[in-house]
């Protein structure tokens, strides 16, 4: 299954974190990373915070979706994430954004990711990868579109 994986870090080294994530995604059984977006740096969303170092991985996976999932949470812990506060920092987020044309909804986890289509620092990494790839809550409308037309 192709999926988009969306990555986050704003504490400690940033750019290590998502380093070790999108290996460690390629490392995952039975799953293998296709490409990974640039870096990019963004303001935070939530509490004050220092500034994120963004990014986006498309993976091809036989991973369940809880699987996956389970496995994106471990690879978070191992970067010392531990629970806080709603959008507080972090070292290393891990979000399953798209698992192909799923549309998943449990108390554990929602796919389509329900605000990965109004943010504009998941659509630019996301339109890097696949432009023209139309996500399965938008028919019709591209990333790139969805880029276009996100807020500034």
């Amino acid at each position: 299954m192709d999926c988009l994986i969306g990555l986050g870090s704003n504490l400690g080294d940033r750019d290590a974190h998502l380093r070790f994530a999108l290996k460690a995604l390629d490392a995952l059984p039975r799953t293998r990373l296709l490409r990974r977006s640039k870096f990019r740096r963004t303001a935070p969303v939530g509490p004050p915070q220092p500034e994120y170092l963004n990014a986006a991985a498309w993976i091809q996976t036989r991973l369940s979706p809880m699987g996956l999932l389970i496995e994106l949470k471990r690879l978070e812990a191992l970067r010392g994430r531990r629970p806080g506060p709603r959008w507080g920092p972090r070292p290393l987020d891990c979000d399953l954004l798209f698992y192909g044309a799923a549309r998943i909804k449990t108390a554990h986890l929602e796919v389509p990711h329900p605000r990965a289509l109004s943010r504009r620092f998941v659509l630019e990494p996301l339109a890097e990868l696949r432009p023209r790839w139309v996500p399965p809550a938008a028919p019709r409308k591209t990333l790139s579109v969805w880029l276009r037309e996100a807020p500034r």
